[in-house]
């Protein structure tokens, strides 16, 4: 099933107007009593402090929405504010450049934009500097917005980074000591919080937490942390869980297929082939059996059977009774479809009801078998078969992370450490951790998202202890357990 399909299969199921947990949802705003102080403190320090401001939380913690809600309190007659939120790394000389376009200023370097921002001051005007994922900063533009926090007695702009909390070591390292900046880090949702996160959510959609259970709330709660990004993809997994149980209880009440149609339809040829093949053999006068037959390429009914699944005519190949036939292996023949990255060597021996298209071996008494080729076969030839039976065999290729991801235990846990949208922290995370940790790459909000994971647990509970046994610079930025399955699907809609 595609992406499309199954988005509009949950759509239908629920009868929802749109996701309702989609990672950008126009119009939805939700600001927690527990957000509120948070407002306020950005403000007050804003007016009488001159530090640096640092909001901090990870991937999913409603850093961007704070920062929307302070631009929008802030007074817009006394208030300039200047968002930056950088796609990819962001050089000082860059972010100098966008802080001179948006303030008016003719030249973009330090000096001409700090002039610029004391005359705005002498105009009442102050200068808000509010920059999205600032772990996205360099260095030297890190070093840049501290000395323009910093300012003059004439005027300064007030700064705030709203960033992952290694922001934060970073920034420690600039300052050497100093009392430069002030962190605000965010705190994940309280029970009672999520509910009212989760219900706002689908009643903006069109239904309300009817949907889920009380048990499903209080298991989504636990899981996510409490952070909303998180809150979002373990509701819509309890979601799709839920739809996928019921409609597993209807199938198991009806009838199923025991084979795909499109075998159905090709064992239905092989019978038809065979059928006519007794009767020519029976309609012929000769006392001699012959060696050989064929049976005509223009013969309709096969043709037309055969291009219903996409092939073009029967191929009609010589065959000596006496010698066994040689089946390919389904599983070589469905490689191109496989999950796994490698596949092993398999006995070139499987049942005729198993593989309508390959070659089929005739019954006793039958003149000629008839052998149909598979839709990528090569071109039409006579053939000849082997005598002994042939064994096929794919080399192994290395592992990649996404098939280790793969091949883990839907129903296991990891535990999901952070998400950073640059490869090279995801990268040197794992370096440095090294052991269990990994990192996968997902979509979000149509951009890649670098998702460091540690372990393999077979129950929430181990992956609950194992956060405890993590270093305590991994614990500020909330790890929380997650089952592969939803792992696994983020990967798959990746591709």
């Amino acid at each position: 099933m595609s992406s499309l399909s199954a988005d509009d299969s949950y759509l239908n199921h629920y009868g929802f107007s749109h996701d309702p947990f989609a990672a950008r949802v126009p119009g939805f705003k939700f600001f927690p009593a527990q957000r509120k102080p948070v407002l306020g403190q950005l403000h007050h320090l804003a007016r009488y402090s001159q530090l640096l401001l640092v909001v901090t939380g990870p991937e999913g913690s409603g850093k961007t929405l704070v920062r929307q809600a302070l631009v929008a309190s802030s007074n817009k007659q006394a208030v300039q504010s200047v968002v930056i939120s950088p796609s990819e790394t962001l050089d000082s000389n860059i972010l100098l450049q966008q802080i001179a376009q948006s303030i008016g200023c003719q030249r973009a370097d330090f000096e001409s934009i700090m002039a610029q921002i004391i005359q705005l001051a002498l105009t009442g005007q102050e200068v808000y500097l509010l920059v999205d994922d600032a772990e996205r900063l360099t260095g030297a533009a890190v070093e840049t917005l501290l000395r323009l926090a910093q300012g003059s007695p004439e005027g300064r702009p007030h700064v705030f980074l709203f960033g992952e909390h290694a922001l934060v070591a970073r920034l420690e390292a600039l300052v050497d000591g100093e009392e430069r900046f002030h962190v605000i880090a965010l705190q994940p949702y309280e029970q009672d919080e999520t509910r009212e996160y989760l219900a706002q959510r689908l009643e903006g959609a069109g239904s309300g937490l009817d949907c889920l259970k009380d048990e499903q709330v209080a298991r989504i709660h636990d899981d996510s942390g409490g952070w909303p990004g998180a809150i979002n993809q373990v509701a819509r997994d309890e979601l799709l869980e839920t739809m996928q149980q019921s409609k597993g209880r209807r199938k198991s009440a009806g009838w199923n297929l025991p084979l795909p149609m499109k075998h159905l339809l090709a064992l239905v040829v092989v019978v038809f082939i065979v059928l006519i093949t007794l009767l020519m053999r029976d309609s012929d006068d000769s006392s001699t059996t012959p060696v050989t037959t064929a049976l005509p390429l223009g013969e309709q009914p096969v043709a037309e059977a055969l291009a219903a699944e996409g092939d073009s005519a029967p191929e009609v190949v010589s065959v000596q009774p006496a010698q066994p036939v040689i089946r390919e292996p389904l599983a070589a023949a469905g490689s191109a479809e496989s999950d796994d990255s490698s596949t092993q060597a398999i006995e070139a021996q499987a049942p005729v009801e198993e593989l309508p298209d390959e070659s089929i071996q005739a019954p006793e008494g039958v003149a000629a078998p008839v052998v149909v080729q598979p839709p990528a076969a090569q071109p039409n030839r006579v053939a000849e078969v082997p005598r002994e039976p042939v064994r096929q065999g794919v080399a192994e290729s290395p592992a990649s992370p996404a098939s280790w991801y793969a091949g883990q235990p839907k129903t296991h846990y990891l535990v999901q450490v952070l998400g950073t949208r640059t490869q090279a922290n995801a990268e040197a995370l794992v370096k440095a951790q090294g052991g269990d940790f990994r990192y996968f790459v997902k979509q979000h909000e149509g951009k890649p998202l670098y998702v460091v994971t540690y372990g393999s647990f077979s129950t929430r509970n181990a992956a609950l202890e194992a956060i405890q046994k993590l270093p305590a610079s991994l614990r500020a930025g909330k790890p929380w357990p997650r089952t592969f399955a939803s792992v696994q699907q983020e990967i798959v809609q990746a591709r």
